[in-house]
């Protein structure tokens, strides 16, 4: 069982069914409580439209439409196809903070398994021509759903804030590319969008509605995605002596890769080199003249970022030396999507969470998480990169629980994560979507109006 698992079971059980409260320490709590509930039955139904059409990274055209046109009728200042199908959405309110909010928008290549009544029946033709099922098993269908309600709420409610709210419906974060190709593509200079102070994102955690992780820190990893290809010489099966069979050679670089790891970085850091696909050949009886494989890389130091790549280069240039493969020849790489470790501001994420402590909207302290109980993790994220390659990096990213709560704590029980993303069965209790939208708007005022940390 993973280290984050064991932390989070610690604070369970013994403690029961977990029933989220609801009630409020002052009169802005009572009012996001009650904004939030007379809308929950027009959002719930946005969450479900969005989740029976799901749509890959760059293909989100119709989840930022409804994002777009809920948008403007809130009186937003919405522009749309920034980094192809991203959005972001402005709202002056006098002199303050500049302050960004960021909902990632795509969906998996994975078939749903819900048994829900809107369960994602959709079918999708790749750019190769090759078709995948497709679902929101990763809560981004939830993470759009909480910042209309956030972005509602702020303006209908102008008095409780000052400054400029800049809300992000961000392309592509599954394959880690959309937030660069939002920069990328002018977010900042050709679309005039302000430059935030602080960027604020919640992302779907698989532990009961109830729960938040408001942890400062690094908290995730780094991360790079590439594609190595093994050139060779194709033949017939039966004379292998006649053919240099890629598909041999990428078999021993995928072991080889594993030793970089064990032997070349420090035991005490984190690092994983994953070969999650191997493409080569077609026939049974035919040695194909290429294999594909797609390698992703999690780390959370530079130098061991720089090792694992360096030492896969190697590894693959000495097999096809072994194999007296010509240099041109060699194997090639293509890097793809990347990003930095995510490092929560210390001292915002502070802020945020005594917001969230003093609102009543956790029902038990031992609910809302921070850096001394739930470890940093392997996962990765592209919200930062909105924003690292500004002069104020100022960021906080928070998990926040979406699972039933009386399943959640049998599963547990089982000593089982349910929910858990990237999974057919990957399920946001519709109570989730309320629920994050009250923690979304209470983390937001907090930064807004900048409650000091006690």
């Amino acid at each position: 069982m993973s280290k984050e698992i064991i932390a989070i079971k610690k604070i369970i059980i013994g403690l029961g069914l977990i029933i989220p409260l609801y009630a409020y320490a002052n009169s802005t709590q009572d009012l996001i409580d009650s904004s939030v509930q007379k809308n929950n039955d027009k959002f719930v139904k946005i969450f479900k439209e969005i989740h029976e059409n799901p749509e890959l990274g760059f293909m989100e055209v119709h989840t930022s439409s409804i994002a777009a046109k809920e948008l403007r009728s809130y009186g937003y200042n919405v522009t749309e196809h920034i980094g192809k199908t991203g959005i972001a959405a402005v709202m002056k309110n006098g002199d303050g903070p500049i302050v960004m909010y960021r909902a990632d928008m795509d969906a998996n290549s994975v078939k749903e398994t819900t048994g829900l009544s809107y369960a994602s029946k959709k079918i999708v033709k790749l750019p190769d021509g090759s078709e995948t099922p497709v679902m929101h098993a990763c809560g981004h269908d939830a993470h759009v759903t909480w910042m209309l309600g956030v972005a509602k709420f702020f303006a209908e409610n102008k008095n409780l804030w000052k400054g400029t709210v800049i809300f992000i419906g961000q392309p592509a974060e599954e394959p880690i590319t959309g937030a660069e190709a939002m920069v990328n593509d002018g977010l900042y200079t050709k679309y005039k969008i302000p430059e935030p102070d602080y960027l604020f994102g919640m992302h779907t955690a698989p532990v009961a509605v109830g729960i938040v992780a408001a942890a400062g820190g690094v908290r995730m990893a780094g991360t790079d995605q590439f594609d190595v290809t093994f050139h060779g010489i194709g033949g017939h099966g039966s004379t292998p002596n006649l053919s240099k069979d890629p598909v041999v050679m990428a078999a021993s670089a995928i072991m080889q890769y594993q030793v970089i790891v064990s032997r070349a970085i420090d035991p005490k850091n984190s690092a994983v080199i994953t070969v999650g696909s191997i493409q080569a050949g077609t026939d049974n009886n035919v040695i194909p003249a290429t294999a594909l494989l797609k390698i992703n890389l999690r780390w959370f130091n530079e130098n061991d970022r720089k090792t694992m790549i360096e030492g896969i280069k190697r590894i693959n240039e000495g097999i096809a030396y072994a194999y007296a493969m010509p240099k041109d020849q060699y194997p090639t790489i293509k890097f793809k999507g990347w990003s930095y470790p995510l490092d929560n501001n210390t001292e915002l994420t502070k802020t945020i969470r005594t917001a969230l402590g003093n609102s009543g909207l956790i029902q038990n302290s031992k609910f809302l998480l921070d850096e001394n109980i739930l470890p940093s993790v392997m996962g990765s994220e592209d919200f930062h990169h909105l924003v690292i390659h500004n002069n104020k990096k100022n960021y906080s990213y928070l998990n926040v629980g979406v699972a039933e709560p009386k399943r959640f704590v049998e599963a547990f029980k089982q000593n089982k994560l349910p929910f858990n993303a990237h999974n057919g069965d990957f399920v946001v209790d519709l109570d989730a979507i309320p629920f994050g939208t009250k923690v979304g708007i209470t983390s937001m005022l907090a930064i807004f109006n900048q409650t000091k940390p006690e």
